[in-house]
């Protein structure tokens, strides 16, 4: 593989999922041919220590733009190049095509060979806006390759960019570590500290956002209390919704069956995904298209360590649910997504056999498609 430049905004420690993506993929390169421009997560001096502390810790190099934003502005662009030749770079990947693909001719004149931008949800939003599409026109005819998600981006995207660029997309979803999110990840013991150790556990690991569908889920619970009276909503995960999904709790009469975490280091997600008996997100898109799942790595995450999952049917989320098989997918956005997640939660609850044949299936498909290793060789291949 050329030595690689990733032109990213998404990198830890600024959480969420295309921030895991890429440094999942990054550690899976050889550290000597890999340096990564990134921007700033947080202004302030404890943002930028834990900042430091993180960037010291990876095996290959980090170069922080003082932005928080990331832009293909002409002093980052010149900054980009600088990277790209003091390191000796040959291929570029964009860690989301847009708006950052938008450096590509800079780079290609700086002596890049190879350029790989990478699209998730928020592509598939630029695609349905007009000026918006120009863009992600033109960042697909000065890359060599877009890559995408699923079936959901692809077609959304291939829609907006030339026939050519469109028959040079390759797939390149996300990937999940089958050794670190498996059945015995200390689920059991962080139950039980947690005093749920005897009651069933529905869990929810994301990101407070609105379009997550955390919501649904709150309003789920009296349905599923009628059936099971001492079941509890674990909703793990920080963001901007969480003071609204605590009053939602109160309102719907609920707050003592429903948990929240706040914000979770890393090395203890796989743990709270296997403290409960059923995963659930049911997402929903938002701002007529703009606001959608592109994938939903979460699920995944959920299948590895042997739960049932019940996902949203936003964008490409149902990619990461074999409905029927490693769980249920419901109409996130319609009006009765409440009363359809209640249902699919009673039954699962009800049946631990079924929520074993379901996890089991899930962990065999993610061992089958979706380990980091595979996806890694993919990129590799690319640049």
């Amino acid at each position: 593989m050329d030595r690689t430049l990733i032109v990213t905004n998404d990198f830890p420690p600024r959480p969420g999922g295309i921030q895991a993506f890429l440094h999942s993929m990054a550690l899976r390169m050889d550290p000597e041919r890999i340096v990564v421009y990134a921007s700033t997560w947080k202004r302030g001096r404890e943002s930028a220590e834990a900042t430091a502390a993180f960037d010291a810790e990876q095996p290959f190099t980090v170069v922080r733009d003082r932005t928080t934003m990331l832009l293909p502005t002409p002093r980052a662009t010149r900054r980009a190049q600088e990277l790209l030749r003091r390191h000796d770079c040959r291929s570029v990947w964009f860690g989301a095509a847009a708006p950052l693909g938008l450096m590509a001719p800079a780079l290609r004149s700086a002596g890049a060979r190879r350029l790989v931008a990478t699209t998730h949800g928020h592509e598939a939003g630029w695609a349905q806006l007009p000026a918006a599409r120009q863009l992600l026109r033109r960042i697909g005819e000065s890359t060599d390759t877009l890559t995408y998600l699923g079936e959901y981006t692809r077609s959304r995207v291939a829609r907006a960019v030339t026939g050519d660029a469109a028959r040079r997309m390759v797939q390149l979803p996300p990937g999940v570590d089958e050794k670190t999110f498996h059945p015995d990840s200390g689920g059991a013991e962080l139950r039980a500290s947690l005093g749920l150790a005897d009651r069933p556990v529905v869990v929810c690991v994301s990101r407070i956002v609105p379009r997550k569908g955390q919501d649904t889920l709150i309003r789920s619970m009296p349905r599923v209390l009628d059936r099971f009276p001492d079941a509890v909503l674990l909703v793990v995960g920080g963001g901007p919704y969480l003071p609204d999904l605590r009053k939602l709790a109160v309102a719907e009469g609920v707050a003592d069956s429903v948990r929240f975490t706040g914000p979770v280091p890393w090395s203890e997600l796989p743990a709270h995904y296997g403290a409960g008996d059923v995963f659930a997100m049911p997402c929903r898109t938002r701002r007529g298209g703009l606001d959608v799942e592109g994938l939903g790595i979460v699920y995944l995450e959920a299948s590895a360590t042997g739960l049932p999952v019940v996902g949203g049917d936003s964008g490409g989320a149902p990619d990461a649910v074999l409905d029927g098989e490693t769980g249920w997918v419901v109409r996130g956005g319609a009006p009765t997504a409440a009363e359809e997640t209640a249902e699919r939660l009673v039954t699962l609850l009800g049946d631990p056999e079924l929520r074993r044949r379901m996890g089991e299936r899930g962990r065999a498909w993610v061992e089958e498609k979706w380990r980091w290793d595979l996806i890694a060789e993919r990129l590799r291949a690319l640049l």
